[in-house]
């Protein structure tokens, strides 16, 4: 009895653990669209290598529970800060020809940070408390951030949007050249002078002249996330296991090698298929994977394969989802918004990912148990298919042309 209370109490503490680092997401992704509003895009991100630093030091150092919290909370309040920002930052700095490319280079080191997460754990079988310096590692990148900020340009988009015209003239030789200078100009005077409107309130964003866009980003992170990917990640190791690979890490390396291919080819392909499309294949290929799922794990005739299968549409799963789920909403939001909203509209976006992921790892396991793992995965694919219909009929195609440009179709 009291072997089973330690074992609980195990989890209940693992459990807070993980989930205060999703919730001090949330709250960051609200916090980023403010802040880069306020103070700019490359501020933000020095300010963001504050919580970032301190949470990873205090994570490295604690010797309670109530510390680690802390930490982790600090951490998740910077990871959200970055998620709303980075994509923000990215698709306004970027030339039109390129901005797919860039954006799927952004999705394409998160995959090359998890890896390298899962390489830097690999000593902590020898090691109990190399833990420590696991978390003392990631305080490493948040200090290269501030520095590296400091020699970045702003966003000129962000500097004309304050009137800072000369400043604004100045990064864009730093970012396109000076021959480029007059011409970008003109298209953000334009497009400045077609909106004078101060920027949006967080209200601004549910009124009937942006909510049928914003509504549009809101629901491509809800189906990101309730399509299972973080499920599917999660069970992985379990579906691995049933064909004799017993190493976690090796069916760990395997998922996000997966990752790092597809979104590597999706980088390739942003800026010549479209958005639209990569995101239509994606969602289709993810419910065609999870149907494979939930069929070698339910028909008998299948069942001397079903090992197999399990693997075969677990990496598909994670490749299709690596080809357009993953890296197109982050980068055809910015794309979309309207200038006055466009940092909170993606706050907005993002936060309704964080707390899609928040739900799915708490309730996963409980569904599983209750409905089993086959019917979890055919209603995941009920998801992507739900998705494929909503983007062929709400989802415009952006590739090619430039962020006022798209502004002007959409008004």
């Amino acid at each position: 009895m009291v072997t089973h209370g330690c074992v609980c109490g195990v989890h209940n503490r693992v459990g807070w653990i993980v989930s205060t680092l999703l919730a001090g997401a949330t709250v960051g992704t609200f916090t980023g669209g403010a802040l880069a509003d306020k103070f700019g895009r490359t501020k933000t991100f020095q300010l963001d290598a504050i919580p970032l630093t301190i949470g990873a030091i205090l994570c490295a150092t604690a010797q309670s529970v109530q510390t680690m919290l802390i930490g982790r909370l600090l951490a998740g309040i910077g990871i959200g800060i970055s998620s709303a920002v980075v994509p923000l930052y990215i698709s306004e700095i970027s030339p039109t020809e390129i901005r797919g490319a860039l954006g799927s280079v952004n999705q394409l080191f998160i995959c090359i940070g998890i890896l390298l997460a899962l390489v830097a754990g690999l000593p902590l079988a020898g090691n109990p408390i190399w833990w420590r310096t696991m978390f003392g590692l990631s305080a490493v990148p948040s200090i290269l951030l501030a520095l590296g900020m400091s020699f970045s340009p702003e966003s000129p988009r962000w500097l004309v949007q304050q009137g800072k015209v000369p400043e604004a003239e100045k990064a864009i030789q730093t970012l396109y050249g000076k021959e480029r200078v007059s011409e970008v100009m003109q298209d953000l005077s334009a497009s400045s002078q077609g909106s004078s409107e101060p920027e949006a309130g967080w209200f601004d964003l549910f009124s009937s002249r942006y909510w049928k866009v914003v509504s549009v980003g809101v629901a491509l992170f809800f189906f990101q996330q309730m399509a299972g990917i973080n499920a599917v990640v999660y069970y992985s190791t379990a579906v691995f296991r049933s064909v004799g690979i017993g190493s976690d890490v090796a069916a760990s390396a395997l998922v996000g090698a997966s990752n790092v291919i597809g979104t590597t080819v999706a980088s390739s392909l942003m800026d010549r298929q479209g958005r639209k499309s990569l995101l239509v294949t994606s969602f289709f290929g993810m419910a065609a994977s999870m149907l494979l799922l939930s069929l070698s794990l339910t028909w008998k005739v299948l069942a001397p394969y079903s090992g197999t299968l399990a693997v075969l549409g677990t990496v598909c799963y994670v490749l299709s989802f690596s080809l357009g789920a993953g890296p197109v909403p982050a980068l055809l939001l910015p794309e979309i918004f309207a200038s006055r909203i466009r940092a909170k509209a993606v706050a907005l976006s993002l936060g309704m990912h964080w707390v899609a992921n928040f739900v799915i790892g708490l309730y996963f396991l409980s569904v599983v148990n209750k409905y089993g793992i086959s019917m979890v995965y055919l209603g995941f694919s009920g998801v992507c298919l739900l998705a494929v219909v909503y983007i062929l009929n709400n989802v415009v195609e952006t590739k090619g042309r430039s962020l006022e440009e798209i502004e002007r179709a959409l008004a």
